[in-house]
Parts: C-alpha cells; structure tokens; sequence
C-alpha cells in the first residue's frame, strides 16, 4: 500500500477526476480451478487512490465529489485514462463515469 500511497500524494486530479486502481483480476474459481490468462475478465471493481475538489457549478461554487479515497467503486468495462507510474497501473476517470459507489 506504501506505493499506492506515494502515488497518491505525487498526483492529485483536478476537478470531478477520481483515480482509481482496479481489483486484481480472478485466477481461480470458487472451485479451486485455475483460469487461463485470455480467459480472466478485468475487474469492475476499484478502490478510490486520490479525488479531486469537484466540479464547478455555473456560479463558481464547488460541487463536492461524492467518492472519497479509500471507496470501492464499480466502473464501467471501457473508459478512463491509464496512467503508470512505480510499477503499478492506476486509470483516471471522471466522478460521472463510475457506476456506482460499493458498501
């Protein structure tokens, strides 16, 4: 978690840009089986690494993220910015792109 946390101090989004690490894909089933590398789906689900302050309002105010760091969230299978740094891969997307917040 210490790269992830130094990623997440060198880069902070601006406006309603979120970025996000993907879970690691699934190499077994719930069976024990193992999956071939062509056969493991992405993950749709993230952790929040970094937010930005939101997004601006027409009269200047700022609209508050509704993510935090720290969230799982549920992402679409396409879009965002893929961004690496250290080693790790970490994607950029706008608050309005992510499905939805997980509890």
């Amino acid at each position: 978690m210490s790269v992830v946390s130094g990623v997440a101090k060198r880069i902070m989004p601006l406006f309603d840009r979120v970025l996000i690490q993907r879970a690691a894909a699934e190499t077994k089933t719930k069976g024990g089986l193992l999956i071939p590398e062509k056969a493991q789906t992405k993950g749709l689900e993230a952790v929040v690494v970094a937010v930005g302050p939101g997004a601006r309002a027409e009269s200047g105010a700022s609209i508050p993220m509704s993510v935090d760091v720290g969230d799982k969230v549920l992402l679409p299978e396409y879009g965002g910015s893929k961004i690496e740094m250290e080693g790790e891969e970490f994607q950029m997307f706008r608050e309005t792109d992510i499905v939805a917040k997980l509890s």
